[in-house]
């Protein structure tokens, strides 16, 4: 019988292969929907299908919504995040845009070490810099000068923002969970998510032409909302409850070596060899990370 330890290596795996998915996707999708109208209604969508599960599973507790401005800054992280990565990846490729996302380790890290006061090992800090490295490596494409420079593209330094969202995330929901389900608690920050995206995106929202959008953007829309959404909040949430921070967000070292395979298998071609020297040293990094 698995550890919970290792159910939450599971779910991080599962997590990493969900969430590259919509890096192809969202970079087709992107241009053609305004990235609040989009995560609007993929928070929706999610919100229903995790709602569902709740009311057949642990049910609605008063108790669980205490202290609401949890799930409030909860969604407000999420929905910069998730509005800030499609507005990314209206310029950025898929690959270069992952590999921005391996950068939320060295972030969460910082941040469980100031709300948790977690512990970086000198090994653990080692694996995060070479991560960073591999990182930096793609996106500026191998190109000294570029780093030198710090030419980095606008879609990427536009993602980069949404990714500290995301680092800050992990580590909260670790300090302000009260012993609620994690399917409870996911669901309380979609809705808020939700809400809040849609406050923001209203003008954007109501001047959509649904009908009339390609079949792509609805299936960007159904995936990120079924899979990258309502599953991967759900593993997220799971796995922070049984692992420390920096470990959790290691997965995401395995994001663009998935983004990749994703984009061979829609038939964008395979990567460049830059492009794997910096995802290799992602992938050894993930590995030293998850020893203990």
């Amino acid at each position: 019988m698995l550890s919970q330890s290792h159910r939450g290596h599971l779910a991080m795996l599962t997590f990493s292969m969900l969430v590259a998915g919509s890096f192809s996707l969202g970079s087709i999708a992107a241009p053609l929907i305004d990235p609040a109208a989009l995560n609007s209604i993929r928070f929706l969508i999610a919100a229903i299908i995790i709602g569902a599960l709740v009311a057949v599973g642990p049910g609605f507790h008063r108790e669980h919504f205490r202290a609401p401005w949890r799930y409030i800054a909860m969604g407000a992280m999420f929905a910069v995040y998730f509005v800030l990565m499609f507005e990314g990846l209206k310029t950025a490729a898929p690959v270069s845009t992952s590999a921005v996302f391996t950068l939320t380790p060295m972030m969460s890290a910082g941040f469980g070490w100031l709300l948790l006061r977690q512990i970086t090992t000198p090994r653990m800090a080692l694996a995060l810099v070479m991560a960073a490295i591999g990182a930096l490596w793609v996106i500026f494409r191998g190109d000294l000068n570029a780093l030198l420079s710090f030419d980095i593209g606008r879609g990427e330094a536009i993602y980069f923002v949404g990714c500290v969202s995301h680092a800050l995330y992990t580590p909260f929901v670790r300090k302000v969970n009260r012993g609620e389900p994690p399917l409870v608690f996911t669901f309380g920050m979609l809705i808020a998510g939700f809400v809040i995206i849609s406050a923001y995106g209203a003008p954007s929202i109501v001047g959509t032409d649904w009908a009339a959008l390609p079949l792509i953007v609805w299936i960007t829309i159904l995936y990120t909302a079924v899979f990258a959404s309502a599953s991967t909040f759900f593993l997220l949430q799971y796995a922070t409850l049984r692992l420390p921070s920096a470990k959790v967000m290691a997965y995401t070292y395995l994001v663009p070596a998935w983004v990749i395979l994703w984009e061979a298998a829609m038939g964008n071609g395979m990567a460049s060899a830059y492009v794997f020297a910096g995802v290799g040293l992602t992938v050894i990094a993930l590995l030293m990370l998850l020893r203990d």
